[in-house]
């Protein structure tokens, strides 16, 4: 399959976060080609803001689906029910639900449909105190903590060892996120926190930190859209000259060359190895690095010694999807 026919195959990977992963792809291949620095400014901060939301959407799904695991009904319903906005927003932006085909290599599928910086920007101030109330519902609920506390414990030793990364790494205590580490696209210049676990609740690391780390990572997420949304309003702002498509190539054939590219999906570090031969606008090979897959194998280590019951705490803090997990 040509380079810029595999972003449909991509969203089927982790396909309750395809933004990331098209994120990610489309930056490889942009830096094969040597054009990631003429893509626009504006291309940017849309591919930032639609893959925060997206963010936020995949770790409602985590959350609501970890309390109904251990028996809370009406955080799952809430955060479905918020989540929808979100789907709404990018099936406004790219004509689907949950597989966009919407980040093109050197650009977009559309611009920003018109009005959508406003409808998001009412969105947000919906959202905000929706976080709060996550917090007392769940987060903090006493029945919560005393499933989650001191279960699946991860020292961050375990975790280097085993590769995890994400939400479950710094849950470790480990600050390392590739948005803040490698500064891909304009992550450098928005203003965002890394939330670590600190073993609040039981110890460092264990269930409840790495549900505590995904809500914490949602409110980082809002502030991040926030600032796309200001900068897609004033210096970044739509005109009837801008194209989304002016840097997208028909034919794709980079030079011969083997290349890594990451970056960090809601679950972890999703990656891509490329090799190109230079003659083709097929790669020779095209690996994904799944997070999901290298989460998930420290599974045994986790459950180790704890109670049957226990089990289900543990895989449900891990957060993976076997669509990933497979590929």
């Amino acid at each position: 399959v040509p380079f810029n026919q595999v972003i449909p195959f991509v969203d089927r990977l982790d396909y309750v976060a395809a933004m990331n992963n098209e994120h990610a792809y489309a930056m490889g291949v942009e830096r094969m080609l040597g054009i990631q620095d003429q893509i626009p400014k504006r291309v940017e901060y849309i591919r930032v803001l639609v893959a925060e939301l997206n963010r936020i959407a995949s770790h409602f799904v985590a959350i609501g689906t970890y309390g109904l695991d251990i028996g809370a009904v009406t955080p799952f319903l809430w955060l479905i029910r918020d989540r929808e906005h979100i789907l709404r927003m990018l099936e406004w932006v790219s004509g689907a639900r949950m597989l966009y085909n919407y980040i093109w290599v050197g650009g977009l599928y559309y611009d920003l449909p018109v009005g959508f910086e406003d409808r998001c920007t009412e969105f947000i101030n919906y959202l905000k105190p929706k976080l709060v109330e996550l917090d007392q519902l769940l987060i903090n609920n006493k029945i919560f903590v005393d499933r989650t506390a001191n279960v699946g414990i991860m020292d961050r030793d375990l975790a280097i060892n085993y590769g995890v990364t994400g939400p479950m790494l710094r849950a470790s205590g480990l600050k390392f996120d590739l948005r803040k580490v490698d500064g891909y696209s304009v992550y450098p210049e928005l203003d965002f926190e890394i939330p670590i676990g600190t073993g609040k609740m039981g110890s460092q690391g264990d269930c409840w930190d790495r549900t505590w780390v995904r809500a914490e990572e949602c409110k980082e997420s809002v502030k991040i859209v926030e600032q796309c949304l200001i900068k897609l309003k004033g210096e970044h702002k739509r005109t009837k000259e801008f194209d989304p498509r002016a840097f997208a190539p028909k034919k794709i054939r980079p030079k011969a060359q083997d290349l890594y590219v990451r970056s960090e999906n809601p679950k972890g570090e999703i990656g891509f190895f490329f090799r190109a031969d230079g003659r083709s606008d097929i790669a020779v090979r095209c690996k994904a690095r799944s997070c999901c897959f290298s989460n998930l194998s420290i599974l045994a280590e986790l459950s180790r010694g704890h109670m049957m019951a226990d089990l289900i705490a543990i895989i449900g803090s891990i957060d993976f999807v076997l669509g990933e997990v497979d590929r």
